[in-house]
């Protein structure tokens, strides 16, 4: 059986989440409203999963997930958010968090995420992971031109720089300045360097 510590500073979000949670077979070995009580429950249950708000009274969500990974480095926390922050979901996962959740996740992507952080993965809701794509497409829109992008992605789809050339009506000398570009933008050696980091990072697609 699974088991789980809520901390969480909202009553009825806990006792709400742990009926849902128990009715599924997850065991919740204790609740907390604030990060240090949180952390002394946790250290003393060793639960499988710390299911943690980020914003609390007092100790929040990642000074606590702080210093309960720097007691025992073994804890899987999965943060609990009401908001879509970058920069705290940064700081969260430098804390030692595994995995973040939207506090308007449905009980099954809770359960998934429950199981994925037990098993060693790093879950994130549907919903996060959306928006830090697109996030991420933005700021990559913003590095790699539409020229450049339209480039890349006939390189990805296997043609060599005189079909660019042709495809997109410019010269072959052209297409060479743009891939030097290319490789310097993305910090790339070579052509499949550069498509296999434009594909992680979503500006290309592989046919």
């Amino acid at each position: 059986m699974t088991t789980v510590v809520l901390v969480d500073d909202h009553t009825m979000l806990r006792q709400g989440l742990r009926r849902a949670l128990e009715s599924e077979g997850v065991k919740v070995l204790g609740e907390a409203s604030d990060g240090d009580e949180g952390v002394k429950i946790a250290l003393a249950t060793k639960p499988d999963v710390v299911l943690m708000d980020v914003s609390m009274p007092g100790t929040d969500g990642i000074e606590a997930t702080k210093k309960l990974v720097g007691a025992d480095n073994r804890m899987r926390v999965v943060m609990l958010t009401m908001h879509i922050d970058r920069e705290v979901i940064d700081r969260a996962i430098k804390a030692g968090a595994v995995g973040y959740l939207t506090k308007d996740a449905s009980i099954s992507e809770v359960l998934e995420a429950i199981r994925l952080a037990a098993n060693g993965d790093r879950p994130m809701s549907p919903r996060l992971a959306a928006a830090m794509l697109t996030e991420v497409h933005k700021e990559t829109e913003q590095i790699i031109s539409q020229r450049e992008e339209e480039v890349l992605q006939l390189v990805a789809d296997g043609l060599g720089t005189t079909e660019i050339a042709e495809r997109l009506y410019i010269s072959q000398k052209t297409v060479k300045n743009h891939l030097a570009s290319i490789y310097e933008k993305l910090n790339a050696r070579d052509r499949t360097q550069a498509v296999l980091m434009a594909v992680k990072m979503g500006i290309v697609k592989l046919t």
